[in-house]
């Protein structure tokens, strides 16, 4: 069985940088790729990027384009979440999930295993 255990997030203020960690156990053979999504209060859930477990590739969303970052170390299978030039905006939880499917999706319905979600605050 698949698990993703979640660290890092807190509280920052306005242009800080954070970076969420994704730990991945239980076998990762079926995995395709590892997504990030963010749900802010009141709003609904955004996806904000994923990574191809295999090549590498990664996509992010134009909201967060040139200031998130994901990467992975494959030899301890954790994926990480970089966030630069924070904004009141980016407060949300923040939760890492994993897929069968190698290609690129914002489908959290298509990602069957999920980590259990990281608050970050992000103040002015």
């Amino acid at each position: 069985q698949v698990q993703l255990v979640q660290s890092g997030g807190g509280a920052v203020q306005a242009g800080d940088s954070l970076k969420l960690s994704c730990s991945i156990s239980g076998g990762t053979s079926g995995i395709g790729a590892v997504g990030w999504f963010r749900q802010a209060p009141g709003k609904e859930q955004e996806f904000v990027g994923s990574i191809r477990w295999s090549s590498g590739g990664t996509y992010v969303t134009d909201s967060v384009k040139g200031r998130f970052t994901i990467s992975r170390n494959n030899a301890k299978n954790v994926v990480y979440l970089q966030m630069d030039s924070l904004n009141i905006e980016d407060t949300a939880v923040y939760h890492c999930a994993a897929t069968h499917w190698t290609g690129t999706t914002a489908i959290s319905e298509q990602y069957p295993w999920w980590g259990h979600g990281t608050q970050v605050n992000v103040s002015s």
